[in-house]
């Protein structure tokens, strides 16, 4: 089943790891810590996105996040002209960004499914800007793909079960950006 279809028939909690784990793969280019999303997934667990626990812990992340991403140091101008001073990376963190900005404080189905359908496109994007393959089709483009069905796809036949080998893909994919992020950052140095 494509990705889109996995989307579109999946429950809200499936809906909010989808988003969640494409969030979470991506918070090494937030500068956080590997397990400042463990309550949000936590929360899944519980109960699904209920909407008390998830927002409280939503808060929360995004003030560690915030703080993390200020402590990485000023975001650069991405006004017009500024264009060719913004690095893949800055883009790539941008994108993950405006994920952890979407994310609803009160989860709906509908809210869900827009965010992580909006986390999808973000997260491809974000592996297809740090991708070393210049066609945009590479190996970390198609790794998170699978990465994004397999997630999908755990929860669809698993339910709360699948929680657990879900996060496991996503810590999975988190340790691959950061080793992407960290050899670009030797590489310019």
């Amino acid at each position: 089943m494509s990705l889109v279809d996995l989307i579109a028939q999946a429950d809200e909690r499936g809906l909010a790891a989808s988003g969640l784990a494409c969030l979470d793969r991506c918070v090494p280019l937030l500068g956080g810590d590997d397990e400042v999303l463990r309550p949000l997934w936590s929360s899944l667990a519980d109960g699904g996105a209920d909407g008390d626990a998830w927002g409280e812990r939503l808060a929360k992340a995004r003030a560690e996040l915030d703080s993390a991403d200020a402590d990485a140091g000023p975001v650069p101008d991405s006004g017009p002209g500024a264009e060719a001073a913004v690095s893949d990376e800055d883009r790539a963190a941008a994108l993950a960004r405006r994920m952890l900005a979407a994310a609803p404080d009160d989860p709906c189905a509908s809210a869900l499914r827009a965010w992580a359908d909006a986390c999808s496109a973000a997260a491809l994007q974000i592996h297809r800007l740090l991708d070393v393959a210049a066609d945009g089709d590479g190996p970390l483009v198609a790794a998170e793909l699978r990465r994004q069905v397999t997630v999908l796809e755990l929860l669809a036949g698993r339910g709360a079960g699948g929680l657990r080998p879900a996060l496991a893909v996503s810590t999975e994919g988190r340790r691959v950006l950061r080793a992407v992020v960290s050899r670009r950052a030797r590489g310019r140095s």
